[in-house]
């Protein structure tokens, strides 16, 4: 149990280096930064980890993403729930396509919407302004482009009969 669980954290850990390394990579779309590989990360964390890594994760590069200037507040509401949302859908289903259409839902309509108040609240009137019509566009953009890529690379691994062999180590 406890070797299971340093697993998981090691590989928590591993996520949210990538994460924000990830936003490096980022672009602007209509004055949101767009980070694909946030994303992409929900969805594998889905796969691996669970719904409540998927969150602290989506949590914690958040937070150091906004700490080193590598991403604005929206990145919270936008990831977080992707992350839970995907994460209970792949816990429930073990379906890869439903989880990546969950993570898109999650993050660009359900995030998109959750960015407006935080936007009033933390960004002042003017973004607030904005923020109900501006964020989701950008927050599907940016999720869909990850969302792609995890699901070429967990098919991958699927294919290749790598990833029941990891999701049995990883859960003990």
């Amino acid at each position: 149990m406890k070797k299971t669980n340093t697993l998981k954290l090691t590989i928590a850990a591993v996520m949210v280096a990538v994460a924000v390394v990830g936003s490096m990579f980022s672009f602007p779309v209509l004055g949101s930064k767009c980070a694909p590989v946030q994303h992409m990360v929900n969805i594998v964390c889905a796969v691996l980890l669970g719904p409540w890594y998927g969150v602290m994760v989506a949590f914690a590069a958040s937070l150091i993403r906004n700490l080193l200037g590598l991403g604005s507040l929206m990145a919270f509401p936008g990831s977080m729930i992707g992350a839970l949302l995907c994460g209970i859908c792949y816990a429930k289903t073990r379906k890869i396509l439903p989880t990546v259409l969950a993570e898109v839902f999650g993050t660009a309509v359900l995030g998109g919407l959750c960015a407006y108040p935080v936007a009033i609240l933390f960004m002042g009137k003017k973004a607030g302004d904005i923020a109900f019509y501006a964020y989701i566009f950008p927050f599907f953009v940016s999720t869909a482009g990850g969302s792609i890529i995890s699901w070429i690379i967990i098919n991958i691994l699927d294919r290749a009969k790598v990833l029941a062999g990891m999701q049995r180590k990883v859960n003990g």
